[in-house]
């Protein structure tokens, strides 16, 4: 039997969010119906809402989030009703030409839920990432269910987007490790867990460089040992200076913008290592980089889908670290607000008084 639960949805883009009743169906084979605990506001979020991912309004909102299976449909082996999960929204399919070369983290073919979440008048929504967890209950593809420790829920469900995409661009697309040297463009959520994952490995220089002297701060208590305010001076001149006039291994470029990446190009190191993590919108192209300079500083420029994550690998590991105090996933959540909070959730965001407000569903959380 179908479940009616409240939802944020955007309607049409640029309009505020609203909270109103969706229906949930049963689970179908290879489905899963789940218990929302707690899900983060991402700034994909705010993408969808003002139409910068698509037009497929109305949207259900919400991806980064952690929940308890509640029902399973036919074939559904690897996760049970009762389990703790964090939702992630690559689920592999095991069967395209990436998995099939076992590179899974790469599969071109993930899976959502095949039934559709509809408004209380029929219509059908589209789930943010395929999973919509702005509600108290939403409909996934059952490998969307990454089993983990039972842990903090507004902490841990951070690893279903923004924290993921931030470590992983740092240590699997990045590879960065100890006695590295790093700098990371961009100090909000994603940017701040790239800083903490090149900490937990060892890297002995990391630069944090933002607009925001507070998100500069912020980026200290993630492991930051130097702090360059790209609006008093050229970062890449400051970088080098930071690393006796050679550039870091690894630059991290957790904005989004072809000026951010030209500058992320240039302060790195001879034969080091870009990543890019920040997400462009669809008019933004490269930036204006010579191609002998491309050609004659060697090293790599990397997109980095995700962090380059297996959530059934790096999910309970982060997840473990957590508990053992290495990982601080509770530093990234700056407030705990409920469903109807999602609109100034969205402001907060956009001024930068927050680093992820994250909406509970659970009383008194």
């Amino acid at each position: 039997m179908s479940n009616t639960v409240k939802g944020v949805i955007a309607r049409a883009k640029g309009e505020p969010v609203e909270v109103v009743d969706i229906i949930v169906p049963d689970p179908g084979p290879g489905e899963a119906r789940v218990t929302v605990q707690a899900c983060g506001v991402c700034h994909t979020d705010l993408h969808y809402r003002e139409g910068g991912i698509n037009d497929e309004f109305p949207f259900l909102l919400g991806h980064e989030a952690a929940a308890v299976v509640e029902s399973v449909g036919d074939d559904v082996t690897n996760v049970a009703p009762g389990d703790f999960v964090v939702l992630n929204w690559r689920a592999v399919c095991g069967e395209c030409r990436a998995c099939r070369k076992g590179d899974v983290r790469n599969c071109f073919n993930t899976h959502n839920a095949t039934q559709k979440m509809t408004l209380a008048d029929g219509t059908e929504l589209s789930p943010a990432l395929g999973i919509g967890a702005f509600a108290e209950q939403t409909l996934v593809a059952a490998g969307q269910c990454t089993k983990v420790p039972e842990s903090r829920p507004e902490a841990v469900g951070l690893l279903g987007c923004g924290v993921m995409a931030g470590f992983g661009a740092a240590v699997n697309t990045g590879g960065v490790t100890r006695n590295d040297s790093i700098a990371v463009f961009g100090c909000g959520g994603v940017g701040d867990a790239a800083i903490a994952g090149a900490a937990l490995v060892g890297a002995h220089t990391i630069i944090a460089v933002d607009l925001d002297d507070t998100k500069l701060e912020w980026a200290k208590g993630f492991g930051a040992t130097h702090t360059v305010n790209a609006g008093e001076g050229d970062p890449v001149e400051a970088i080098r200076d930071l690393t006796d006039g050679n550039g870091v291994d690894i630059v991290v470029e957790a904005v989004g913008h072809p000026e951010v990446l030209k500058q992320a190009f240039y302060a790195r190191d001879l034969a080091g290592t870009v990543v890019q993590v920040g997400v462009p919108t669809p008019d933004m192209g490269l930036p204006d980089i010579p191609m002998i300079d491309f050609f004659g500083r060697g090293g790599a420029l990397k997109p980095s889908w995700y962090g380059d994550c297996l959530p059934e690998r790096d999910f309970p590991m982060l997840v473990s670290l957590y508990q053992q105090g290495r990982f601080d996933l509770d530093g990234f959540v700056s407030e705990v607000i409920g469903i109807d909070d999602v609109e100034e959730a969205f402001h907060k965001m956009e001024r930068g008084e927050v680093l992820r407000s994250v909406v509970s569903m659970r009383e008194g959380a």
